[in-house]
């Protein structure tokens, strides 16, 4: 994704008064009501799979007046400020919960109130997690997909190797990471053959502080706690399990070259012992490599519960979208309970025909969830796959998700850009936090005025 630089420049000038979301009459549950028509345009979104054809297809057959043009593609943020800034945006747009609080404060996406209101959208089906990160100031902006959560992802054959069991690897125990890291990596010569413990920073640091007891920002998404001790003591705790492991350079490098969509996964190919990970994995291991040695945990704190941390994309209207009541209708629709329990029924027949397992779809919709484990799930019979599905079933309501906020992009390149100098060497951990700390609070004070 390119800086939020650049979309400073671009979004300044927007005014902030936006015009809301017009709706069609509501309807049927599925988004039925009055048919719409005319063009529908949209950005980031891709039909990369039956999970998303499906849920396409059943708005193009509620709504075949729509001429529905799809851009496939990820989310593109200086092409989508530049069509918003020039008046002619898409109608709908794909994008990551935590940019959506910055857009909305800038005023390059329309409140979806009226939307909400007139398709009789029931927010209530969404999980809280996601619901608060389309939500700023109790107004919302954006309609969540799915709910993506973290777990932990062993290769029990090479902890065997090591002499060890799943038990063995307990994360709550910091001081014994590095311990545990030595017996299981693979280090020669400076080359790294094999990753034992991936503490995957710069991505999932908000979690090892959440984990240590604090939050990175604050709930309303106004004030930053970058330089709390704890953020620092939980960065220094991943760094040193990759300095660990010939140094962030070559950690990098070895971890680019996985593919986790492959049959040639990091894991099939003994590459790494032990990773928190989103839980869209065990879907790639149940198709890829079904025979693996894996076992799923869940990531827990320093007390040993359970914790995890929640993200996703949802869709937003942008300012001066010139078809805001067909987007209306499509977001209503792809993200129905029936909707998602006809996708995934498309995924479950599809491995079955390929005589592959299904481990079922986690969306932004707890009735939905509900019904495809109640009426789709079956167990595969695997025992590893089954109870890794019991796993990320039970930590989806330990989630936590990083709050809406007016300058969340701002706020998200301060940390990570600590980060990742202090990966390259260029700080220290506590030193690189308090400079962010600063830029992030410049930044969450001029967006809150």
């Amino acid at each position: 994704m390119t800086r939020m630089a650049r979309a400073a420049a671009l979004v300044g000038v927007l005014a902030l008064t936006v015009s809301g979301c017009g709706g069609v009459g509501g309807g049927d549950e599925g988004g039925g009501g009055t048919a719409t028509s005319g063009t529908l345009s949209t950005m980031g979104f891709g039909l990369s799979d039956e999970i998303a054809t499906t849920r396409v297809d059943a708005f193009k057959r509620d709504n075949p007046d729509v001429d529905l043009k799809i851009t496939e593609g990820a989310f593109d943020e200086q092409q989508f400020l530049s069509a918003v800034a020039s008046g002619n945006p898409p109608d709908l747009v794909y994008m990551d919960r935590k940019l959506i609080g910055t857009y909305a404060k800038r005023g390059s996406i329309q409140p979806l109130t009226d939307c909400v209101d007139k398709q009789d959208v029931d927010m209530g089906q969404y999980r809280p997690a996601a619901r608060e990160q389309v939500t700023l100031d109790g107004t919302v902006y954006g309609i969540p997909e799915f709910s993506s959560v973290r777990v932990v992802y062993l290769n029990e054959a090479l902890l065997k190797q090591a002499g060890l069991s799943a038990a063995d690897v307990d994360l709550a125990n910091w001081a014994g990471l590095p311990a545990l890291n030595a017996k299981l990596a693979k280090v020669s010569d400076g080359r790294l053959s094999r990753i034992g413990i991936d503490p995957k920073i710069p991505e999932f640091l908000p979690m090892w502080a959440k984990a240590n007891g604090v939050d990175m920002l604050s709930a309303d998404g106004t004030k930053a706690n970058l330089d709390d001790p704890k953020v620092a003591e939980a960065l220094t705790t991943g760094l040193k399990l990759i300095q660990d492991q010939a140094g962030w350079g070559k950690f990098k490098s070895f971890r680019d070259t996985f593919d986790f969509f492959g049959a040639q996964n990091p894991l099939a190919k003994n590459q790494i012992v032990a990773w928190p990970m989103e839980e869209w994995f065990l879907n790639q291991a149940a198709k890829n490599s079904p025979n693996a040695e894996l076992v799923v945990k869940p990531f827990v704190d320093r007390q040993g519960k359970p914790l995890t941390l929640s993200s996703g994309l949802g869709w937003v209207v942008p300012k001066g979208a010139k078809n805001p009541d067909a987007a209306c209708a499509f977001v209503k629709k792809v993200t129905a309970t029936d909707t998602w329990v006809a996708a995934a029924k498309a995924r479950a027949d599809a491995r079955k025909s390929a005589g592959q397992p299904f481990t079922g779809v986690y969306t932004g919709n707890v009735a939905a969830d509900q019904r495809i484990f109640d009426e789709l799930y079956q167990p595969t019979g695997n025992k590893r796959f089954d109870d890794a599905v019991a796993t990320i079933r039970s930590v989806q309501d330990a989630a936590f998700a990083m709050p809406a906020s007016p300058a969340g992009a701002e706020f998200d390149k301060a940390w990570t850009d600590a980060v990742n100098r202090v990966l390259s060497g260029q700080s220290q951990p506590a030193e690189a936090l308090a400079r962010a700390q600063q830029e992030a609070t410049a930044a969450l004070d001029k967006a809150s005025k």
